[in-house]
């Protein structure tokens, strides 16, 4: 069961967020912005990693993982951690920006949607 560690906290993390999106902006409604959000750091931490690992500067306990392995040696879950954190970021976020703005004044939100805020 060990080896399922990893990718159950992923999981758990898409799970306990998920409802979020219905408080915020509709992140999954957007998968342009969703992908112009992630891709950027999944790219540079993912070629990190794979620099990290063919230098013997790091590795990822075969006990914790599935053994499926991307090109890199780097583990799956290891690639999905670059997707579903960031995701849940930006749920969160979102959800947060959503409902501190249902507390602002009309006039504050007017001012602020003006802006582009």
């Amino acid at each position: 069961m060990a080896h399922w560690q990893y990718l159950l906290i992923l999981v758990l993390c898409l799970v306990l967020t998920a409802p979020l999106e219905f408080l915020g902006p509709g992140v999954y409604r957007r998968p342009r912005l969703l992908l112009a959000a992630i891709a950027p750091a999944l790219v540079v931490f993912v070629v990190w990693d794979l620099l990290a690992i063919a230098g013997g500067v790091w590795s990822y306990d075969p006990r914790f993982v599935l053994g499926v392995r991307l090109p890199g040696s780097m583990p799956v879950e290891e690639f999905l951690f670059f997707l579903v954190i960031p995701l849940c970021g930006l749920l969160t976020f979102g959800a947060v920006e959503t409902l501190l703005a249902r507390g602002r004044p009309a006039r504050v939100r007017i001012r602020d949607r003006e802006a582009g805020r």
